[in-house]
């Protein structure tokens, strides 16, 4: 098959049904599967968490979208998270970006930290930094990169970091959810594994949740498929479809978002109320070289801070009516968000803690125009 992604996103996974020609694949309820004699697996399916049609044809589809030779689906983006943690061992030491989501540093450090994984974070923009990093003290196990950032959108050179890790034995995680496969492949840059939420972009409709990880190591695939099935925290046969419908617009939806993020971004900078705008497509963006090497688009993604400062905020997030205020990002809709007090309020009173009065954008396929003069009314109204 091609190598072109726009063409993978909507055939990769998704063949015509060779008895009726169904051009949508089938959803296999079924939680078990006739044998042929003890043993006697058809296709090698037995039981629904150990192994499902549909749930492979959306392994098929992520590993064909990374360039990646195996995928893993799973019910979250944070059980995809506990699956790759699932890696380590007592003991082992996890060094992680200093900047990702709240859930994540969650896991981490409040459960993780407990079965005597050592976790440390560090700037790995600073590649510098991230050497020393490692060299100081145990030597990590594990780099943990998430870019861009959530929610503070920081580039970080995947390359430069895996090359790092590579050299100290570490393996090298990145979490892809901001960025999609349409914009990045973190294989190719030399990560060990990638790690999607598949709630937000892939599904990208606001309907389901779901996770997803890709490697190329088949070492690392036996491992996470043993876990996989041994822990059990499998998507649904719908869940997987869902995923997958959402996967098929994928491309056209990832260029509308990033030229609507682009624009506002711009707009926004020259706002007299916006103290800074943190997106990866701005001119004077810290790690512009690296976007432009290492990313197709910008993204569509973007967060920024007000004079005022948290009032403002927080009366700009409660005035905008297509932006809607939630958690979550990635879909269709426009959304708006505090970080501080939702998304991020696991990390508050950590290294990891954000701006009080940030606001966070995910930006849709809406009419841009739409979009700029609901925020501009918000603007206005948030003065008061």
């Amino acid at each position: 098959m091609t190598d072109k992604i726009e063409t993978l996103a909507v055939h990769a996974g998704a063949e015509p049904d060779p008895h009726t020609g169904a051009v949508v694949p089938p959803i296999q309820l079924s939680t078990t599967f006739k044998q042929d004699g003890v043993g006697g697996l058809r296709g090698g399916y037995e039981y629904g968490r150990s192994g499902n049609p549909t749930r492979d044809a959306l392994e098929e589809t992520i590993a064909a979208l990374e360039g990646a030779a195996h995928g893993f689906a799973y019910a979250s983006g944070l059980a995809a998270t506990q699956n790759i943690l699932y890696l380590l061992s007592p003991g082992d030491r996890l060094l992680m970006s200093d900047d990702v989501y709240g859930g994540t540093w969650r896991l981490a450090d409040k459960v993780w930290r407990r079965y005597g994984i050592e976790t440390d974070t560090v700037d790995l923009r600073d590649l510098s930094a991230v050497e020393a990093a490692i060299g100081a003290g145990k030597t990590p196990r594990m780099v943990w990169v998430e870019t861009p950032s959530n929610p503070l959108l920081k580039v970080i050179d995947i390359a430069g970091v895996a090359r790092l890790a590579a050299a100290a034995g570490a393996l090298t995680v990145v979490d892809n959810t901001f960025a999609t496969p349409y914009l990045q492949r973190p294989l190719e840059h030399g990560a060990d594994l990638v790690l999607h939420s598949a709630t937000k972009y892939l599904g990208g409709h606001s309907d389901v949740i779901g996770g997803l990880v890709v490697t190329s190591s088949d070492e690392l695939a036996e491992r996470l498929r043993f876990h996989q099935n041994a822990a059990g925290a499998v998507p649904s046969p719908f869940d997987c479809f869902l995923v997958m419908r959402g996967i098929r617009t994928l491309a056209v939806r990832m260029e509308r978002a990033s030229a609507n993020a682009g624009t506002l971004a711009s707009w926004l900078a020259d706002r007299a109320e916006v103290d800074s705008v943190h997106y990866p497509g701005m001119p004077d963006h810290p790690a512009r070289d690296v976007v432009e090497r290492q990313m197709r688009l910008p993204g569509a993604m973007l967060s920024f801070e007000l004079h005022a400062g948290e009032g403002a905020a927080r009366r700009l997030a409660a005035a905008t009516r297509l932006f809607t205020l939630a958690e979550s990002l990635g879909a269709v809709e426009s959304l708006i968000e505090l970080p501080a007090p939702m998304t991020h309020a696991s990390v508050a009173g950590s290294s990891l803690a954000v701006p009080a009065g940030l606001v966070r954008l995910s930006v849709g396929i809406e009419s841009v125009d739409d979009l700029r003069a609901d925020l501009e009314a918000a603007l206005s109204a948030s003065a008061g």
